[in-house]
């Protein structure tokens, strides 16, 4: 007689349960995180970094997330395609890293709402993207410095990949320091328009240094500049990584991108439910941009040199402070001001001191 109510609850009750393990497996599924790479892992520079982040975040989350990539992606349609398969296939958090990545970006963030998207080096954000970069122009200050320094014939190299506001950025906190430390001297700039091509930016170096440069910088990925810096007998100032033992008679410095931190946090944002739409910039203050200086720099020097990343940790030195005039003789800044992120996330000009023109 009272079979069939017993039925039903037992029914309800195997239901309720079902539906318990389910939610439980649910909740304890890995956040899936994807990251997106403009060049190989191996390139020793830029993609080599980003993926030690990768690494650094896995090594921190465990089996609470699952992590995967794409690398020699390159900029534009192919871009787009490679993030939206990733959107599609319901990655929670997605890292995009190289400018030339931002509209596509954009566009499938927009696509899917309920992604989390971060891109480095842009400036366009949306409620579901933020953007991160580092402030690789306070080492290139230090960078110029060292340069100022060392430099006999007053001549400084410089491989650019594109005529970007970061490359422009970096290229001017450069000249800034040659302006104080060792005025009139030069920096060549090379366009290689490729941000890994190891012959290419081997070339380029070989051209500048036939130039009479005597210290070599990159905006590039490979080590090529590096290893023909120490074959030709030169200073360089490594990029990305720290690229010592590439050139262990050749190199000064190298401005090292570390993006772990970066990636931790805003992962843990997206595990808590904690995370916003930012313009993170990160620096020699909070570790995103390290500078490791090397033996061959006169101990002299290398205090100096460390005083001036002391005074930048601190807030005492802004590299980007007026009065700062461009190479035509426009004032773009005041004395006493400092350049704001806006201002130096659209930087499209060289200032005094360069003798070389931006490419259209």
């Amino acid at each position: 007689m009272h079979k069939r109510p017993l039925q039903k609850l037992l029914c309800a009750l195997t239901a309720a349960i079902g539906l318990s393990l389910s939610l439980s497996a649910s909740a304890a599924d890995p956040l899936k995180v994807g990251f997106v790479y403009i060049g190989p892992i191996g390139d020793h520079g830029w993609t080599y970094q980003h993926e030690q982040g990768r690494l650094a975040l896995v090594e921190k989350f465990g089996e609470q997330i699952k992590t995967n990539y794409v690398e020699n992606v390159a900029e534009g349609a192919d871009a787009e395609r490679v993030i939206r398969n990733m959107a599609k296939d319901k990655y929670d958090l997605i890292f995009t890293t190289s400018f030339g990545y931002m509209n596509p970006t954009l566009k499938v963030a927009r696509q899917f709402p309920k992604t989390t998207f971060e891109h480095a080096t842009g400036y366009k954000q949306d409620k579901n993207l933020g953007t991160y970069l580092a402030r690789t122009y306070e080492g290139r200050y230090v960078g110029g410095f060292l340069a100022a320094k060392m430099t006999k014939s007053k001549k400084v190299g410089y491989i650019a990949s594109f005529p970007i506001p970061e490359v422009i950025r970096d290229i001017n906190a450069i000249q800034l320091a040659l302006n104080k430390y060792n005025p009139g001297t030069e920096i060549k700039v090379v366009w290689v328009n490729s941000w890994f091509d190891p012959g290419k930016e081997a070339d380029a170096a070989n051209a500048l240094i036939d130039q009479g440069a005597d210290v070599i910088f990159q905006h590039t990925d490979s080590p090529a500049p590096i290893q023909a810096a120490e074959r030709r007998g030169v200073y360089a100032v490594g990029y990305a990584s720290d690229m010592a033992h590439f050139g262990p008679k050749a190199v000064l410095t190298s401005i090292v991108n570390d993006w772990g931190p970066h990636y931790i946090q805003a992962t843990q944002g997206v595990l808590d439910h904690s995370w916003k739409s930012q313009d993170y910039w990160g620096g020699l203050k909070e570790g995103t941009v390290e500078l490791p200086i090397s033996n061959l720099v006169p101990a002299d020097v290398k205090r100096e040199a460390e005083q001036i990343i002391a005074d930048i940790k601190s807030g005492a030195f802004h590299p980007f402070t007026g009065p700062i005039k461009d190479q035509a003789g426009v004032e773009k800044l005041a004395a006493g001001v400092s350049a704001s992120n806006a201002e130096l996330a659209s930087m499209n000009y060289y200032v005094e001191g360069m003798k070389a023109d931006i490419p259209k």
